[in-house]
């Protein structure tokens, strides 16, 4: 494990780095709105990335690494997450596919930028759909939205809501809340076996 700190528009990122022993492919996951990156859902698909030689970037955002709890506007979000995959594209993880994901706001991060990134799937960790007890305010469109294979892993109890499966979308639904950490085992094993799924194709 090293890290790194990236440029971006709306100051540095940091970026924790887990590599494979052979890197087949690059994960990179960013944080919810009001936690870190040691999130234990965030652990969790580390582990099971890495198990299938996928190297993980844990991505802080600038406002994050500046000290402020408050999360920065999506446009900002969504700019300096481009700026950091643009950066690991063009070094550390140069010539292998990209996928992106995250947890909760991180998860919608990564759905609003996988076209632009170029992303060839997408891991969301608790999509948050909507905001509890506000089913009216969807963020759905913003899942919907995504064109490449994804896979939404969410707590049966999450009070932001389960969005359905749809499409190249799979949805994983682990006994829990928001927080996934009480199937960490569960959530290992099935961001694993997913990205061996969609990332067999590539290869062949």
């Amino acid at each position: 494990m090293s890290t790194a700190e990236v440029d971006t528009p709306h100051g540095p990122a940091r970026v924790e780095l887990h590599c494979a022993a052979e890197g087949r492919a690059a994960l990179l996951l960013g944080h919810g709105a009001g936690g870190g990156i040691s999130a234990p859902d965030l652990v969790a698909a580390t582990r099971g990335a890495v198990e299938v030689g996928v190297h993980v970037a844990l991505v802080e955002q600038p406002y994050r690494v500046a000290g402020r709890r408050a999360p920065a506007p999506a446009k900002q979000l969504d700019a300096a997450w481009l700026a950091v995959a643009a950066d690991l594209a063009a070094t550390r993880f140069a010539g292998m596919p990209l996928v992106f994901g995250g947890r909760s706001s991180g998860a919608r991060v990564a759905c609003r930028t996988s076209a632009e990134g170029e992303a060839v799937a997408v891991l969301c960790l608790a999509f948050p759909v909507h905001p509890p007890g506000k089913p009216e305010k969807s963020r759905l469109p913003e899942l919907d939205a995504v064109a490449v294979p994804t896979l939404v892993v969410q707590g049966e109890s999450d009070p932001f809501g389960m969005p359905a499966p749809a499409g190249h979308r799979e949805v994983v639904a682990l006994p829990g809340d928001h927080s996934l950490k009480r199937e960490a085992l569960a959530l290992t094993w099935a961001v694993s076996e997913w990205l061996e799924r969609v990332l067999r194709p590539l290869e062949d």
